[in-house]
């Protein structure tokens, strides 16, 4: 068993009590673990502030990517047409995947460090009356941007449009009100802020709209509104789900309201990503994303300088008790970490020690 620590985006670090969990075998069939997946339904409608009946839950094997496409090929028609927002590479994904399923699209791009700008999503849904949809990822953690969701939704809800949000890496750890924000179909992923493990995902979808979509799907495993009739029944999923993983999603859900729900635990990141930038910056590595835009998931660092070897730097602070992650950029040398997971102000002060001692063996 490895005794480090991952500062990652996910798959991140989890308690030894929802790692517990995992050691009991538990059958699909029986009504207990029916029960669970059905309490996991409630509790995540409750995080979203979405009253049952009005939205729904759908939980579906797989990463989240698997979800994502899951909702892409259910919730759009062949005569639909998404506007699909990107600023990185979880945004080009979702392009990537319009384009593998045969979705009729377009894509609004802009810098990875910037946010889409109001003015020329307005235009494009003005002189594109054909967009039906429109898709955005929340926290791209690509970057780390936290992109304005409040400002998309508006425009989604002004025009009509149905708002497919990926919120991947930032539900549970950023207060999300789905039903005032007019989102249609919310994703995220059992291995983010919940703190759970990898292993499936989950939509919480506007009722209605799901209603609407029974035959669109291009693909038989990833068809949410089956996915959904079946589970809505009493709480069986369609094919093998991943047990484990799902009951160690109920205890985590069962600690995110022992830690004090969204807010406390956005306020743990949040402090453990100010101090890291502030730590980090005075050893003199910067970020990538301005204070402004910058999540409290992930934080995306350049290189201090040119001669910066990503690797040697990785491997002395994993010998030290921590994984951070490689960067994601093409054009632009950078490296990241992620302050989400079982990580603490303790865990980010011992990783300024590391960094520290680091840059004084290299520079010396």
């Amino acid at each position: 068993m490895n005794t480090y620590k991952l500062l990652t985006p996910g798959p991140l670090t989890t308690t030894s009590t929802v790692k517990q969990e995992m050691l009991v075998d538990r059958c699909t069939w029986e009504n207990d673990y029916k029960e669970i997946t059905q309490k996991i339904r409630s509790q995540l409608l409750e995080l979203a502030y979405a009253a049952n009946g009005e939205y729904t839950a759908v939980l579906m094997q797989g990463s989240g990517s698997f979800v994502v496409e899951s909702v892409l090929t259910t919730a759009l028609s062949k005569s639909d047409k998404v506007l699909i927002i990107t600023n990185g590479a979880y945004g080009k994904r979702i392009v990537k995947m319009a384009e593998c399923i045969g979705l009729n699209h377009v894509e609004y791009g802009v810098e990875y460090n910037e946010y889409p700008k109001e003015a020329e999503i307005r235009n494009i849904l003005l002189d594109d009356r054909d967009i039906t949809h429109i898709a955005m990822v929340h926290c791209e953690t690509t970057t780390g941007i936290l992109n304005p969701i409040e400002m998309v939704s508006k425009i989604s809800n002004e025009q009509g449009k149905s708002l497919i949000i990926d919120a991947m890496s930032s539900f549970g750890g950023v207060e999300m009100n789905v039903p005032e924000l007019g989102i249609d179909y919310l994703i995220s992923s059992a291995n983010k802020c919940i703190q759970g493990i990898p292993g499936f995902g989950f939509v919480i979808a506007k009722l209605e709209k799901l209603l609407a979509c029974e035959g669109n799907a291009r693909s038989l495993s990833l068809d949410l509104y089956d996915q959904w009739k079946e589970m809505d029944k009493d709480g069986k999923w369609r094919f093998t789900s991943p047990t484990h993983v799902v009951a160690a999603f109920a205890k985590a859900l069962e600690e995110l309201t022992e830690e004090g729900g969204i807010p406390a635990r956005f306020t743990r990141y949040k402090n453990n990503n100010d101090r890291l930038r502030e730590l980090m910056g005075k050893l003199g590595i910067h970020a990538y994303i301005s204070p402004d835009k910058q999540s409290p998931i992930i934080t995306t660092f350049l290189f201090p300088t040119e001669t910066f070897d990503f690797g040697d730097f990785y491997n002395f602070i994993k010998e030290r008790g921590y994984v951070i992650y490689p960067g994601k950029l093409t054009d632009i040398d950078t490296f990241r970490i992620g302050n989400i997971g079982e990580i603490h102000e303790e865990d980010i002060e011992e990783l300024g020690r590391i960094v520290d001692k680091y840059m004084k063996v290299v520079t010396v």
